[in-house]
């Protein structure tokens, strides 16, 4: 089942979906989040996507920084740095709208059932479920009930709990892409792996997309070359302002790039179906190859293909047809240099 986000079916012919992921760097400010909605338009995305969760209902008094977090975060505990970045219902709301307006598709990762009923008020068009929530069964399940795509980040995931978590949407009918994804923020190169991609849609016949989180501008393009047909990428105002995702995230201009990058290989990719194409049929008219005589035959000669040599145009009978040729009786004085016909030549051997 092809899944399809606002009429964008995800496959190979269509253009990869390419999400800008505001996540947190909007810093907990409207402003910024809409800043970012613009900065997402005139990059050439085609949607955007926030990040709705609750700090003191997704973590537990022992939860612990990523070294990442810690590094860029001066905040006491995870609770502390997550509530910084809490959008208000309104804030949601206007993000939504704004996205809108401008023609982008809005999206949103819930981390609670809470935050799954909220994707369902505001309409959005699917639910994206962060890679340590490919496990999450009662989140998932939420999710599913709400009759929408679901877009599944693998980050940090072995291939058996992907697959435990594919029975449990092909069982509850639910149409779903799968990305995969690095967990860890950025990631350099030698672990993006995207291969992987590949492996995914074999393994699972899937849709497969990637949520990169590399720093590497050609990364996008490579992927979608690789076979993605959705590309998530952290969007952000300045890489050197304060918080977790800032650094690792692209700026306008790489945004930009990067999406360029992707339309340019998914281009270049083309459609699946080795064939002969319009711009090739001069060229092949002109270079492919036909039987020749190199002597004079009469007619009842039976042909040799000591007979024959292999020239250009292929306007006559092909060289490959050789052994078809080969041993059949010559219906009309041949000259030399004489481009075999089908019909110089008797029907059988």
């Amino acid at each position: 089942m092809t899944p399809t986000i606002a009429g964008r079916p995800l496959d190979s012919v269509s253009p990869p979906f390419v999400i800008a992921e505001i996540g947190v760097n909007h810093d907990g400010s409207l402003a910024r989040a809409l800043e970012l909605v613009e900065i997402a338009a005139a990059c050439g995305a085609d949607a955007v996507k926030l990040q709705l969760f609750r700090a003191d209902t997704l973590m537990h008094a022992s939860a612990a920084f990523a070294v990442y977090q810690k590094d860029r975060c001066a905040d006491q505990t995870p609770a502390d740095m997550l509530r910084r970045y809490e959008l208000s219902p309104a804030d949601v709301a206007a993000i939504v709208a704004a996205a809108r307006d401008r023609g982008l598709v809005p999206l949103a990762t819930p981390f609670s059932p809470t935050d799954v009923a909220t994707i369902g008020e505001l309409d959005l068009p699917a639910v994206k479920i962060a890679s340590p929530d490919l496990v999450n069964r009662p989140l998932l399940l939420h999710a599913a009930q709400l009759h929408r795509p679901l877009l599944l980040s693998t980050g940090a995931a072995t291939i058996e709990e992907v697959a435990t978590t594919v029975g449990w949407l092909r069982e509850w009918g639910t149409p779903f892409a799968l990305l995969h994804c690095v967990s860890s923020y950025p990631a350099v190169d030698a672990d993006a792996n995207l291969c992987w991609i590949g492996e995914l849609a074999a393994r699972f016949g899937v849709a497969v997309g990637y949520s990169d989180h590399t720093t590497d501008p050609l990364t996008g393009a490579l992927a979608t070359a690789a076979g993605a047909v959705v590309l998530e990428k952290h969007l952000t105002y300045d890489r050197a302002a304060a918080g977790p995702d800032h650094s690792a995230s692209a700026d306008a201009d790489q945004f930009g790039d990067y999406v360029r990058g992707v339309r340019t290989a998914h281009r270049l990719r083309g459609q699946p179906g080795k064939r002969v194409l319009p711009a090739e049929e001069d060229v092949r008219r002109v270079s492919r190859q036909s039987l020749v005589t190199s002597r004079r035959l009469r007619p009842g000669d039976r042909v040799r293909e000591a007979d024959l040599t292999v020239m250009r145009p292929g306007t006559g009978i092909p060289a490959a047809q050789l052994p078809r040729v080969a041993g059949r009786k010559v219906l009309r004085p041949l000259d030399v240099g004489t481009m075999l016909q089908w019909d110089m030549l008797a029907d059988v051997a």
